[in-house]
């Protein structure tokens, strides 16, 4: 929240302030955007201490213990989800990365790391190319007819706009308060499903509806915004709200449209969701996942314990 590389050194340095992140909206690489400086990774590593819990590994299927890997296919590219701060041939960084290697570390397993763009991921699992996934997914209604999802964090939907932006003064609450303007978004997201599916809200309204914009790259969707070919952006709410801390974005976040339960995404019917799922609630007991939190900002999605396919919120 779609495996697209960066051109050039010159614009890997811009990706760790300026993409966003999304529930559904994962980015392997963007189109630099202006004004971008590189922000500090935070060194603290809660994952070093984690250990093996006998109880949650008994519950992975035997051939997965005895292979003792797992494939995950990660969507990489926006901060603090998942983002490359040092360049694709270093290791990425950021949320989604720390507890998928804390939840590896707990089952006793290793992970094969596929970067892959947001979109391809999901239809992929059921091939078997990949164990499970990671992009900040979104567990939605329509997701859940074809996906398993084991919740880590509380996430959803929200907007942001260029600072100084007197069309929208406040907090979005309603989607009639889009009426005439230019939103941006990622494509195959939470976001372009929300946005589509709600288009004649305007008209019943009695009001001009608003355009929907969609980019493949995050990065192309705020350099869009801040050169006012858009007027504002729907993303994730950890991801708006990491970006407008950034001086150089130049953005405001309106604050929280709807909250989704996030989770690591697996094929209908997979046998590696209990196993999952305990792994999680063990981060949660001994400290784990609150550090894993605190370092990346995201305090205000954490979850009290793993869920194993919850309804959408609503």
């Amino acid at each position: 929240m779609i495996g697209r590389r960066l051109r050039g050194a010159a614009a890997l340095a811009l990706l760790p302030l300026l993409t966003l992140t999304a529930c559904g909206s994962g980015d392997t690489g963007g189109t630099a955007a202006v004004g971008a400086q590189a922000s500090p990774v935070p060194t603290d590593d809660p994952v070093a201490a984690v250990r093996k819990v006998d109880s949650a590994a008994a519950l992975l299927p035997a051939e997965v213990r005895e292979a003792g890997k797992l494939k995950v296919g990660s969507s990489i590219g926006f901060p603090p989800g998942a983002y490359y701060p040092n360049g694709t041939d270093k290791a990425p960084a950021g949320q989604d990365i720390d507890l998928a290697d804390a939840v590896a570390k707990v089952l006793g397993v290793e992970l094969e790391r596929q970067d892959a763009s947001f979109e391809t991921i999901l239809p992929a699992l059921g091939s078997g190319k990949y164990d499970f996934g990671t992009g900040n997914f979104g567990v939605t209604a329509e997701r859940l007819k074809t996906i398993d999802f084991v919740t880590y964090i509380n996430d959803g939907q929200g907007f942001a706009v260029k600072q100084g932006n007197t069309e929208l003064k406040g907090k979005v609450t309603d989607l009639t308060q889009l009426c005439g303007l230019t939103i941006g978004t990622g494509a195959g997201t939470t976001f372009e499903a929300t946005l589509t599916a709600r288009k004649g809200v305007c008209a019943k309204a009695g009001k001009k509806p608003y355009d929907v914009k969609v980019y493949s790259e995050n990065a192309a969707t705020l350099t869009a915004l801040q050169q006012g070919r858009i007027d504002v952006i729907m993303s994730t709410i950890n991801g708006l709200r990491h970006q407008a801390a950034q001086p150089a974005s130049q953005t405001s976040f309106l604050g929280e449209f709807h909250r989704l339960d996030v989770g690591f995404a697996f094929k209908k019917g997979s046998p590696l969701t209990k196993a999952f799922q305990a792994a999680v609630d063990e981060l949660i007991k001994d400290g784990t996942y609150t550090r894993i939190l605190k370092k990346w900002g995201t305090s205000a999605s954490a979850i009290d314990a793993s869920r194993i396919n919850p309804p959408e919120h609503t």
